[in-house]
């Protein structure tokens, strides 16, 4: 049973979010305060993270930097108000993988759930990752200096490895594996997130601001993902 835990300081959206989470059969644990959920979450194991941004004693833009270095592969959905459009692209760029801007709808905050556990566990199935990787191509790519291997969830740029967060690394492969095609952020959503949804582009960015970070190539080589104006982002290898 996945164990989910919820950190949020308004009790009614607590009650919620715990009541239709255990609903949906998941083991949900509430805190409401930022101190006390760190003290938990550096400790414990947990398969999910709800996280409000804004939380008494300890802020939650702290708490994910703080979870993403620790458990690099734990989903994190945070959940942000209406006017925190800059709160909403730091914590992605701090590493969430989703977030959900208050009020929202509760079927919709349980199909993203939904999705990125079952994300999660796929990746934690090596067997059904070979399965996937046969059925939609090549397990492993590689371009110049730069591998990514599906089933191992590996990936290496100049034989040094790094890190990627789940919905990095699935980023990165879809792009590896369709280079050359431009796709919007409305596709990438579609086709990585498994949703569209407007507003929700900024996911999109920060991802891909993330993996340039983490993808930087030496000797001034442009950038394997690259932006087409007004249109998307495309993977390129050098001679592309």
């Amino acid at each position: 049973m996945p164990k989910i835990v919820v950190v949020e300081d308004d009790p009614a959206i607590a009650e919620m979010l715990v009541y239709h989470l255990q609903d949906l059969g998941y083991e949900t644990l509430h805190f409401d305060d930022g101190l006390k959920a760190k003290e938990h979450l550096t400790t414990a194991g947990y398969d999910l993270v709800v996280l409000d941004i804004m939380l008494p004693n300890y802020s939650g833009l702290d708490l994910c930097r703080e979870l993403r270095l620790e458990r690099p592969s734990v989903p994190i959905m945070l959940l942000t108000s209406l006017d925190s459009e800059a709160d909403r692209v730091v914590g992605l760029e701090l590493g969430a993988d989703d977030y959900l801007t208050k009020p929202f709808s509760m079927r919709e905050c349980q199909a993203r759930i939904k999705a990125l556990l079952r994300r999660c566990e796929l990746n934690k199935q090596p067997d059904n990752n070979q399965a996937n990787s046969q059925a939609d191509g090549a397990t492993e790519i590689t371009s110049e200096e730069l591998t990514i291997n599906r089933t191992s969830r590996r990936v290496t740029l100049d034989n040094q490895s790094i890190e990627l967060t789940a919905r990095e690394f699935d980023l990165m492969f879809f792009l590896i594996q369709n280079q050359q095609q431009v796709y919007s952020r409305s596709q990438l959503l579609d086709a990585v997130w498994g949703y569209s949804h407007d507003g929700y582009e900024h996911t999109v960015n920060t991802h891909i601001n993330r993996l340039r970070k983490k993808l930087k190539r030496s000797n001034n080589k442009p950038d394997f993902i690259q932006t087409v104006w007004a249109v998307g982002y495309k993977f390129i290898d050098q001679e592309g």
